[in-house]
């Protein structure tokens, strides 16, 4: 919070913040602002030089007043409305500015909860991500709002920052578990909000993942959700993070039949087999057993896969020989080290 305030305070005394301080601010997209000016006319009531954006307090407080209705499910143009309307109502004009961009840093529209730049929103829309970093609050605004772009561009702005590992552990992970805790608390409502964060969370692990190609001499990894397991994320984070190292990957993805998955074993020969497992039924030591025991390669000099094993629905039930590492920054130096062996 006081990195916030002394943010806008320095912004103020220069003549207000541009656009991209005032996304860092509230965690929203540049984009998002920059078509809330131009659609609602929610944008900085002055500009320097007639064209750049600058923000001040009271077109901040704006904002803020927007972000709260927004995240409670308020579409953005009634919002708009609303958010302007209670500024000309609590807020006198000034002799040189019309009534309809008349605001102060306190106008709230009836009944909005307005989040604070560095706390979490109490919105009746807003995931509840707590005390988490302001990326992640941004990105669970624009969840909520079904914003695409802005996820999009949050999502790729926070693992160029952060890097794959530490964006996926302190942004992405918490706000999925707060779209989680949504959903189970208010019944069926928030499937929307789930489906498309996760489908542009994995759409922003293929981008990273692709940056850079493997490089030659390593051993594969093999990465396979268990039969009847469809929780991939977390392994796409882990096939995402190989990726970025050089490691070469295959990602099978979804409830891969026994079948198919000791096919791919024999036709790949891989280093590493890694099997996830999110709940307890999905869970098979037998299966564990069954990978461990495939072998390719020339008779006498036959070859078979180290198996890790990942996620929660491991617990209590570990095989003997199998890896089982404790989260993604292990599992990637765990294969790390086993591919380039």
């Amino acid at each position: 919070m006081d990195d916030a305030v002394g943010t806008l305070t320095r912004g103020t005394a220069e003549g207000g913040l541009t656009t991209g301080a005032v996304a860092r601010l509230l965690g929203v997209a540049p984009t998002t602002l920059r078509s809330w000016d131009r659609r609602y006319g929610i944008g900085p009531a002055s500009r320097e030089g007639g064209r750049h954006r600058r923000w001040t307090s009271a077109d901040i407080g704006l904002l803020e007043c927007m972000c709260g209705l927004t995240n409670a499910g308020m579409p953005p143009a009634e919002a708009a409305r609303a958010a302007l309307a209670a500024a000309a109502r609590d807020a006198p004009a000034r002799p040189d500015e019309p009534m309809s961009r008349s605001r102060t840093p306190s106008s709230r529209a009836p009944g909005a909860s307005s989040p604070t730049p560095g706390a979490s929103s109490h919105a009746p829309g807003a995931l509840p991500v707590g005390r988490a970093r302001r990326e992640c609050r941004g990105l669970a605004r624009a969840a909520v709002r079904l914003d695409a772009q802005a996820m999009d561009e949050l999502l790729d702005a926070a693992i160029d920052k952060y890097g794959l590992l530490a964006a996926w552990e302190s942004v992405i992970m918490p706000t999925l578990h707060a779209v989680g805790r949504k959903w189970e608390t208010v019944g069926e409502r928030y499937v929307e909000v789930e489906h498309l964060l996760s489908w542009h969370v994995s759409s922003a692990l293929r981008r990273a993942a692709a940056q850079r190609a493997p490089t030659a001499g390593s051993g594969v990894s093999l990465l396979a959700c268990t039969p009847g397991e469809s929780h991939t994320l977390a392994l796409e984070a882990l096939a995402a993070g190989l990726a970025q190292q050089g490691l070469p990957v295959r990602m099978f993805g979804a409830a891969l039949p026994v079948e198919a998955m000791e096919e791919a074993v024999r036709r790949t020969g891989p280093a590493a087999v890694v099997l996830w497992a999110q709940s307890r039924s999905t869970a098979s030591r037998a299966l564990v057993a069954r990978v461990e025991s495939i072998e390719w390669g020339v008779r006498g000099a036959r070859r078979r896969p180290t198996v890790l094993v990942a996620g929660p629905g491991w617990a209590g039930q570990l095989p003997s020989r199998a890896l089982h590492p404790s989260g993604l920054a292990e599992a990637l130096d765990v294969l790390a080290a086993i591919s380039r062996r």
